[in-house]
């Protein structure tokens, strides 16, 4: 082939086989296959699931010609493997949803936390509410959906009355805060994973805190069954990718591997079309910044998506209410960008 992508995937970690990296690759594999394409080779590396991994991969793939790199998937080695793409001028496309991984010329083609947070802050204040607390557990994932959340809030002219941090597993103290500042907000953002959610559910319904009388919100890691039943949350929004592109790549992908793909597999998917999408469309500019952060954006597996130039992506997501166990979609996820970055 002429063209060569570089797919740097963990096939490989400290203890053996890893079922992520094997995900990646298959996905990318039925990628390749649906295209056609036998104008292009995908040189695969295996990272190792470490960084040095991660760049030593890179620069056996750009010694071997490839003019952009897909992958790799940790935020670690997504850093490393960056210099050495950029020292080469390789565009990157990584799957991390490390935000301070992305750079000039490093994409990331994840599902970064600040899309769920603003998302979700965008749609509580076209429904008229106008004062928004938070409960935020004290890890990465909180703090950066934090900083997003009162950066958006700021954005859509929303009062913050009240943040309140807790550590993972005891929210008890900070909730108990909450119900005692009850009457200052009309909306409450929780920015925690499904296994947490049930301490947090527990504590929610003892201090009298429920979607009936405030408005429950939170990202796309409720996307999860051991949430939806939980009864704080019912009546509660969560922000999503639409799931339909996803179940339909899964039933193809169980098809053809007789096994279900990892939920970040669509992202070497996607990659990999794209990748080889532009090397039909765009000459010798296919992999140019101009090219692959054009404004329109592109439509992937989970919907359309687009790069910014500081290696950042917007996604379209939808908004889900939860109630009696399932989740139902109350705002579709728009289908291609208008002007505003909607």
């Amino acid at each position: 082939g002429a063209v060569k992508i570089a797919l740097i995937v963990p096939l490989t970690g400290p203890s053996g086989p890893s079922s992520v990296g094997a995900s990646l690759l298959n996905a990318a594999k039925l990628a390749y296959a649906d295209s056609g394409a036998n104008d292009v080779t995908i040189l695969v590396k295996d990272d190792r699931s470490t960084p040095s991994g991660a760049a030593a991969a890179t620069q056996a793939a750009i010694n071997e010609g490839a003019e952009v790199i897909l992958g790799p998937v940790f935020g670690a080695g997504v850093k490393e493997a960056s210099r050495v793409a950029r020292s080469a001028n390789k565009p990157m496309i990584a799957f991390s949803t490390d935000s301070s991984a992305a750079g000039r010329g490093s994409y990331l083609l994840s599902f970064p936390v600040e899309g769920y947070v603003d998302r979700g802050v965008s749609f509580a204040s076209q429904h008229g509410k106008k004062s928004i607390a938070a409960l935020v557990p004290e890890n990465d994932y909180g703090t950066l959906a934090m900083a997003q959340f009162q950066q958006s809030a700021a954005t859509y002219g929303i009062r913050v009355p009240v943040i309140e941090r807790y550590k993972p597993g005891a929210p008890g103290e900070s909730v108990k805060r909450l119900a005692a500042a009850r009457d200052q907000f009309d909306a409450l953002f929780i920015p925690e994973q499904a296994e947490q959610m049930q301490a947090v559910s527990k504590e929610l319904v003892a201090n009298g805190i429920d979607s009936k009388k405030v408005q429950i919100f939170g990202t796309g890691l409720w996307n999860d069954a051991r949430t939806l039943s939980l009864p704080a949350l019912q009546g509660a929004w969560f922000t999503a990718p639409e799931n339909a592109g996803f179940n339909a790549f899964a039933q193809r992908y169980k098809a053809k591997y007789g096994s279900d793909p990892a939920r970040v597999a669509t992202l070497a998917y996607d990659a990999v079309s794209l990748a080889i999408a532009l090397s039909r469309s765009q000459g010798s500019q296919r992999y140019s910044e101009s090219v692959l952060t054009n404004p329109s954006g592109f439509n992937g597996a989970d919907g359309v998506f687009r790069f910014k130039p500081d290696g950042g992506n917007e996604r379209g997501l939808s908004v889900l209410e939860i109630g009696g166990g399932s989740a139902k979609i109350i705002s579709p996820a728009p289908r291609n960008f208008t002007g505003n970055g909607a």
